[in-house]
């Protein structure tokens, strides 16, 4: 007997007779198969006519369960009396073609895989008669199943394997999808291979699929993925969190009538709530998997995904209140249930996961990844529009503002960006930054691209999370700068050059070419890439092939066209922006810098990530290569390349210069799929180094998500007994602006002029309050280089004015900078009538944020005066 076909049966009366002729058409393979139907107790005849089948051949027989209708027993059930060693799996109502059999059993047959799936989704597969939202719903189960298990078609009912895979199937399978138990009980270590297939829908008797299916499919998905999940716990976990609900609603409320605040009241309400989530989930929602009370390692986890969750629900909270204008009291209720997401997941995967038949090491980093990252990805969205412009933002707002081909101190793409963001969605603070948001998804999509080409899938996952929790990952989708698409290019750039360099893809240097010339159009830095590339072709003797092809030149000419408006406009003002990026180094004298340089990595990476990377670094460069393939080499040539020649030219250049602390932010995106490999590594050579790090990532990543949504909290809605003295200078600008503009007002009135603001710092302060001027009150604002100091692109902008009787109005971050400035020159000799400094406490609802210097003139004598005095001195 070569193969055994198993068809599940319920009420398939119709299809039977045409089924097993057609299967009995199939002379490939002669009488050298049987045929099992294994009926869940039909009412329609279907076990008569399997029955007269049966007596006219011996190769069919009928197999009657007596247990509730499962599909899953039922297979489990046929395969128990089967009389081949290889099983092929189909429906009974002709929506798998019998035709199709041959090519779907074939492999297992010849020995080449352990399973071969009939796949509706992968190239020639496809799905006849199917309504839009079957299709939808087939297509979302499949999806959610991607993240633990690698086939396409993870739904399919049509499949060939080994007889013992299926009796490996633990008994507590349940639900119509036992494809997925198989490769799960497989630990994603089979051989498989996907044949495409035409699904047809039935022509007889009706589907036998529900939304209870459909419930059972989602409690095993989750149960394979580690989680504790079942009917009893989700509906004992809802019937708590109900009570939780009630008590929440009615402590926030009476807060909120107190007058306690919006973040006090959330806090506090969450508190209570929590309390009594955590008695009664422990000691009745989760009682099979706990003694009554939390262990310590369990209760020290129930307190971190309590955190995460009360911080996240801030965000929503604050995002409708503030943002969407919903009352407090209706707000609070779509919070909660943010709330109870998190704590159920966390709670069924993190404070309780499964015990017995834990998923393995790469299924548990799979499932981390996918939690970690959503969480990231959410918490960057829901606060995205809430959190104040920082000053550097405001500044590339006022970029977009002023639309050029380019700019004195970056290139332009940042504020194409800004212009796209803002006039999709509006002037505020999420048009400003959802070009940020979405080149950061760019970036992580990439960056799997990358890791999965150079390594595996789950390697490729576990270097998004690590890219999504690292701080230089985090706020580059987050914080609209000119770092945001640089990193997206960055990533995209080593995505399109290993497809060129190392598997030798022709196609790839069209996409490098754009990479390379929208990377530029952002960033200068990306010309690093082009070093290390060139380097890297010159070391390895198959990329030096292409030296000899016209690929990398006509690359080369399509990066230099994409970045032709730099030129352009470089050309047009004497080529400044060039002379500034090249005079900038080294600007403030000769400064050994390196060790500033490690502790601003270490600030980036985090000091985890540091050691993380260097360990990386030092696999990749070791010389033991006698065992390792020659792909394996030339891959770790790439990553060392391309990370090691830019963080050498950063190396060199803070020998003489003081770096800035996120210059090499993008440099770590080669270097983290081997850092993401290295997590998951159990070989001997590296188990022990592996084990370490799975050791110290771990609070790490735990620490720093903690830590992102603890500040935004804090920006957005504040912590209850944590003043904003940590953020008396650069934040908090808008209402710092509405302090100004009745400044302004009050002078306006008076004199009947309206006045110069001139922020008195380079560009941060005027950026800043541009942005915040909203209140119908039209300020001129400029910046310092009305005293003669450099203004960056506000020089370009608003050059520095000849004197004035208009009434000024100076605005500092510090006293002495209302002083005298930069070169020493008093400014009192600059102005009419200039008055004392003044300090003034800047608050929201009674709450002090930060603290404002400014001074106000009658008019503006110039440059000249202070400095002669000056001079005189």
């Amino acid at each position: 007997m070569l193969f055994s076909i198993i068809i599940p049966t319920l009420n398939e009366s119709e299809n039977i007779d045409s089924l097993v002729t057609r299967l009995l058409a199939l002379k490939v393979f002669s009488e050298n198969f049987e045929i099992i139907f294994v009926d869940d107790g039909s009412k329609d005849g279907t076990q008569e006519k399997i029955r007269r089948w049966e007596a006219r051949n011996n190769n069919i027989h009928l197999v009657e369960r007596r247990a509730k209708p499962d599909l899953a027993a039922s297979i489990i059930e046929g395969a128990a009396t089967a009389r081949s060693n290889v099983i092929v799996v189909m429906d009974a109502d002709l929506s798998h073609l019998p035709e199709q059999l041959p090519s779907i059993v074939a492999p297992v047959l010849e020995g080449r895989y352990d399973v071969a799936i009939g796949s509706r989704y992968v190239a020639g597969g496809s799905t006849q008669g199917w309504p839009f939202y079957r299709q939808w719903l087939s297509r979302l189960g499949g999806f959610c199943a991607r993240p633990i298990c690698d086939v396409n078609d993870a739904t399919s009912g049509f499949f060939a394997c080994r007889r013992e895979l299926i009796t490996n199937i633990p008994e507590n399978a349940r639900g119509y999808k036992i494809l997925l138990e198989l490769l799960m009980t497989g630990q994603n270590k089979l051989n498989f291979i996907e044949v495409p297939i035409s699904f047809h829908d039935r022509t007889h008797g009706t589907s036998k699929l529900s939304l209870s299916h459909h419930l059972i499919y989602l409690q095993r998905l989750i149960s394979l993925a580690g989680g504790t999940v079942s009917f009893g716990t989700a509906s004992r976990f809802a019937i708590v969190g109900f009570l939780g609900v009630f008590v929440d609603a009615l402590v926030f409320q009476w807060m909120l009538n107190w007058e306690a605040g919006l973040a006090l009241a959330h806090i506090t309400s969450f508190l209570a709530a929590v309390t009594i989530n955590y008695t009664l989930n422990s000691k009745w929602s989760f009682r099979s998997h706990s003694k009554g009370y939390l262990t310590w390692h369990q209760f020290s986890r129930f307190l971190t995904v309590g955190l995460f969750a009360l911080l996240l629900r801030g965000g929503v909270l604050a995002l409708l209140v503030y943002s969407w204008n919903i009352p407090a009291g209706i707000a609070i209720f779509p919070a909660i249930a943010a709330t109870a997401i998190v704590n159920y997941l966390g709670s069924a995967f993190y404070v309780f996961p499964v015990n017995g038949n834990r998923p393995s090491l790469d299924i548990r980093w799979r499932v981390a990844a996918v939690g970690i990252v959503l969480f990231a990805v959410s918490l960057r969205l829901i606060y995205l529009g809430l959190a104040q412009l920082i000053p550097d933002e405001a500044y590339y707002w006022q970029y977009a503002q002023h639309m050029d081909l380019s700019y004195f101190d970056h290139p332009p793409m940042v504020a194409w960006l800004i212009w796209l963001g803002t006039a999709l969605v509006g002037q505020n603070e999420f048009g400003v930054r959802i070009g940020a948001f979405v080149c950061g998804l760019i970036a992580m999509g990439y960056l799997y691209a990358l890791t999965r080409n150079l390594y595996d899938k789950s390697t490729g996952m576990r270097a998004i999370l690590l890219f999504s929790v690292l701080p230089f990952g985090f706020a580059s989708g987050l914080v609209m700068t000119p770092d945001a698409p640089l990193i997206a290019a960055w990533a995209a750039t080593l995505y399109y050059m290993e497809r060129a360099l190392i598997a030798g893809r022709s196609t790839a240097w069209l996409g490098m070419g754009i990479a390379f010339g929208l990377g530029l159009l952002s960033k200068y830095t990306l010309g690093l890439l082009g070093i290390a590339a060139l380097l890297f072709v010159i070391l390895d003797p198959i990329a030096r092939r292409w030296m000899k092809r016209p690929h990398p030149y006509l690359s080369a000419t399509l990066a230099l066209l994409l970045f032709s408006p730099v030129i352009i406009w470089n050309f047009e003002n004497n080529w400044v922006s060039f002379l500034f990026q090249t005079e900038r180094l080294g600007g403030g004298g000769s400064v050994f810098s390196v060790h500033y340089l490690l502790f601003y990595i270490a600030i980036i990476l985090t000091p985890v990530g540091l050691y993380a990377a260097l360990q990386a670094l030092r696999y990749a460069a070791s010389k033991d290569d006698m065992d390792r393939h020659d792909n394996e080499r030339r891959r770790n040539l790439f990553v060392l390349v391309f990370t090691g020649i830019p963080l050498i030219i950063f190396m060199g250049i803070s020998t003489f210069d003081t770096p800035r602390f996120h210059w090499t932010s993008p440099v770590w995106l080669a270097i983290l799929p081997t850092m993401a490999w290295m997590m998951g590594q159990t070989r001997p050579a590296l188990n022990k180094l592996s084990s370490h790090l799975r050791a110290i990532w771990h609070p790490t990543i735990i620490i720093s998500l903690l830590a992102y949504a603890l500040v935004l909290h804090y920006v957005v809605l504040g912590i209850p007994g944590i003043p904003y003295q940590y953020l008396s200078e650069h934040y908090f600008w808008k209402e710092a602006a509405i302090e100004v503009e009745k400044i302004a007002e009050e002078i306006q009135s008076q004199t009947g002029e309206i006045p110069i603001v001139v922020g008195m710092s380079k560009w941060s302060i005027a950026s800043a309050l541009s942005f915040y001027n909203k209140n119908n009150v039209g300020l001129d604002i400029r910046s310092r280089n009305t005293f003669g100091e450099s203004g960056a692109m506000y020089d370009f902008w608003y050059p520095s004015q000849p004197p004035t009787d208009r009434p000024l109005i100076l605005v500092g971050m510090k006293r002495d900078v209302l002083e005298r400035n930069r070169a020493g020159n008093e400014i009192d000799l600059m102005l009419h009538e200039p008055s004392p400094i003044h300090y003034k406490i800047v608050t929201r609802n009674g709450t002090p944020l930060r603290c404002l210097y400014y001074r106000t003139a009658q008019g503006y004598r110039g440059n000249e005066m202070s400095t002669l005095s000056h001079n005189m001195r």
